[in-house]
């Protein structure tokens, strides 16, 4: 800052002082606001959907929980099938367990052998109409 030598630059550099000052207060009250704001449970559970929807990888990653939990439940059905005896009941669901998860680290390979089978079927059904 520069020397003040007089009484009229003292009011001035006062009036500027007190402008500048109301106006930082001003945008600490806006940032403790917003702060605030972004603080709530409720905004921070919206802020983490958001970031969670907006993952690249969210599409994939479904697509290989439903197939993976469909090859467990149809491994399941196919070689326990329906049973009252609770032991078999449980071989049953650790099966399924296993199968859904091995099934979900090979989705890759799931899904390509599942196309190149709809391939087979459709085209096979399309030759013989």
């Amino acid at each position: 800052m520069k020397k003040i030598t007089s009484i009229g630059e003292l009011r001035e550099s006062i009036i500027f002082l007190e402008i500048k000052r109301a106006a930082e207060w001003q945008m600490l009250k806006e940032q403790l606001h917003t702060s605030y704001e972004g603080m709530k449970p409720l905004n921070l559970i919206k802020r983490k959907f958001k970031e969670i929807i907006s993952s690249p990888d969210l599409k994939t990653n479904i697509i290989n929980a439903v197939v993976g939990a469909a090859t467990g439940f149809a491994a399941k059905k196919v070689l326990i099938g329906k049973t009252n005896n609770p032991l078999t009941k449980l071989l049953g669901v650790i099966l399924e367990m296993a199968v859904a998860n091995s099934a979900v680290k090979n989705a890759d390979g799931i899904k390509s052998l599942g196309s190149i089978i709809m391939k087979k079927l459709l085209t096979g059904k399309s030759e013989k109409v």
